[in-house]
């Protein structure tokens, strides 16, 4: 789980909405084919909310308001047409790395953030 938004999302969801995965593991696997999402290149973050996946710019904009405080400001982003947020995000992602930097190292969850964490054992009962 080498993604910066990850680290991004745990520090600032106090009451621990937000769970992970990576599209590679087993569960994002089966994430990616029950949703009929094609697979190969998909270089985006993924939201599912219980019904539907969210990617790119409504991914974000969707993690970033359930953040509250500051965050729930760039809930004026979705007036804008999904075209051109996602144009905003396929050029900040492309250049991630000279705007956020890279980490040498992935995280490895500690204890108390392991739940946070699915895995192919619990796809059958969060999808």
């Amino acid at each position: 789980m080498c993604n910066g938004l990850v680290h991004f999302v745990i520090k600032r969801d106090k009451k621990n909405i937000f769970q992970f995965a990576s599209l590679q593991s087993s569960y994002g696997k089966a994430l990616i084919e029950h949703f009929n999402l094609n697979g190969k290149g998909l270089d985006t973050v993924l939201v599912y909310d219980g019904k539907k996946v969210l990617t790119r710019s409504d991914a974000t904009l969707a993690i970033v308001t359930s953040l509250k405080g500051i965050w729930v400001t760039f809930v004026v982003f979705r007036i804008m047409p999904r075209f051109i947020r996602n144009s905003i995000y396929n050029f900040m992602a492309k250049r991630r790395y000279a705007f956020f930097g890279k980490r040498d190292n992935c995280m490895v969850p500690t204890d108390d953030i392991k739940n946070r964490f699915l895995d192919e054992t619990q796809f059958s009962t969060t999808l």
